[in-house]
């Protein structure tokens, strides 16, 4: 069974996040944010941290305008999205997140390694073409058999 996609995309600056997160409607969910060490680039310089705390229930339009809009360096990165109104809680495990309300799970792994849990399989899909026309590399499904994830957080 499919569960998400990995790939990898370049250890640069960039809205790497933003440009992952293009087909989906990042305003129609509330997320969690891990608070993992990434920061915001300031004339060529690493500045303040994206997400200096763990946040349980960002809005969707707020955390869409942090990763759209800015130049960042992402290091780690622990987001998940739950739909507006819903009781979030940080997914410790993979059986944890296909029993609960959670739609996505997107982590980032030492700049480069991406790993995103997507419940809809239409979106998956979508997804997975999206990643495929922005030239990632090393793209691939995660499923049941090659998935060596003990824990969705970084």
């Amino acid at each position: 069974m499919k569960r998400g996609i990995q790939f990898q995309i370049p250890n640069e600056y960039g809205s790497f996040l933003g440009e992952i997160l293009k087909p989906i409607k990042i305003a129609d969910y509330d997320w969690f944010v891990g608070g993992e060490e990434s920061y915001f680039v300031v004339e060529d310089t690493l500045g303040d941290s994206l997400f200096p705390d763990r946040v349980m229930g960002m809005a969707g339009e707020e955390l869409r305008q942090i990763i759209e809009d800015n130049k960042y360096y992402l290091i780690f990165a622990n987001l998940k999205a739950y739909p507006t109104r819903t009781a979030i809680m940080d997914i410790e495990t993979y059986e944890d997140y296909a029993e609960s309300e959670c739609q996505l799970a997107l982590l980032v792994i030492d700049s480069s390694y991406v790993a995103i849990y997507i419940k809809d399989a239409d979106k998956r899909e979508e997804m997975l073409r999206h990643t495929k026309r922005r030239g990632y590399e090393a793209l691939d499904y995660i499923t049941d058999d090659n998935d060596v994830r003990t824990r969705l957080s970084v």
